[in-house]
């Protein structure tokens, strides 16, 4: 009896020896962030601004994480497809998203069937106003002027804009139902809303500000206002919607998020080569040129501008009646 006990005990204290030294035997130790590519979601199509900056954003930190950071396009549904695909990711920071505006936009319009806060953010890279432009021919020589003749004939005067439930639709629509306007609506994508105003065939544009910018700089286009609380570097003569005495702060924004999940200590890293990315000679020149403001933002200081912007984006929504229109 005793023998068979001294053989039970040296059993037992193999296995609890095993149960310490097999996992490390077969599975190693946990490999530390980045262990591999990172892959670099972009919502936006290939060739466009949001693209470009978002890829050589995306080169810079590569060199700063030392490994590659592959930007990939997944567009649709105004940035659905690419948040969806990276809620569904794998936590672990090797899936990270370009995101914008449209995660305030597309959550509360319903494209999709989560909010803001599904994801987790690592911070912003950069910010510029959203403005509203009219043909350096238009009578409209300020917003006053423009929002007494929209007063004054309902329904008659055209507003440009990106599409329903955009940044520049929820700008425009806010500026507008604020001072009591109410123009006629013109989706129109991309740059052609340059067209439309120099053509004439739309009174009014609500803008991305880098998109008519040279434009208004060649004096073929004017600038009215801009949505920024600070008047912008680049137009200083333009006055903000706060100035004018509208209620109204919303600017278009790019920064990073990831999945919901990603340890704090990966999202500090990734936060860290976004600034590092960002300050990088190539980026800073590259902001220059096209007239955008880099601004970065660390993880908490974003999450609050989003919650800031969220409340916003819901009250525009709802005022317009298009709060989760397009959920199923």
């Amino acid at each position: 009896m005793t023998k068979l006990k001294t053989i039970l005990t040296k059993v037992t204290a193999l296995a609890a020896a095993t149960a310490f030294v097999l996992p490390v035997l077969f599975t190693g130790p946990a490999k530390a962030f980045p262990n591999g590519p990172i892959a670099f979601i972009i919502p936006f199509g290939a060739g466009g601004g949001a693209d470009i900056e978002g890829r050589l954003l995306a080169k810079e930190m590569s060199k700063i994480l030392k490994v590659p950071v592959v930007p990939i396009n997944k567009t649709g549904g105004g940035g659905a497809v690419a948040y969806t695909y990276t809620k569904n990711s794998d936590a672990n920071g090797q899936t990270v998203v370009w995101n914008s505006t449209s995660i305030l936009t597309t959550t509360n319009i319903g494209n999709v069937k989560f909010d803001y806060n599904a994801l987790d953010h690592v911070g912003q890279v950069e910010y510029q106003p959203m403005p509203l432009v009219v043909s350096a021919k238009s009578k409209y020589k300020t917003l006053k002027d423009f929002m007494a003749a929209c007063k004054a004939a309902p329904g008659k005067l055209k507003m440009a804009f990106a599409g329903f439930g955009s940044g520049t639709h929820l700008f425009g629509l806010a500026m507008m139902n604020e001072a009591g306007c109410k123009p006629a609506l013109l989706p129109v994508k991309g740059p052609k809303r340059n067209a439309v105003l120099l053509s004439g065939e739309a009174d009014i544009a609500s803008h991305i500000f880098t998109n008519p910018l040279k434009l208004v700089k060649a004096g073929k286009l004017r600038f009215l206002a801009i949505s920024s609380g600070k008047r912008n570097p680049q137009a200083p003569d333009v006055p903000t919607a706060t100035e004018l005495g509208y209620d109204v702060n919303l600017d278009l924004f790019r920064g990073l998020s990831v999945p919901k999940g990603t340890p704090a200590a990966t999202i500090a890293k990734l936060a860290d080569a976004m600034t590092k990315a960002a300050n990088s000679k190539s980026f800073q020149a590259f902001g220059k040129k096209k007239g955008f403001t880099i601004e970065t933002l660390g993880s908490k200081a974003f999450e609050k501008k989003l919650a800031e912007g969220d409340k916003i984006v819901k009250k525009v929504m709802k005022a317009a009646g298009i709060y989760k229109s397009k959920a199923k």
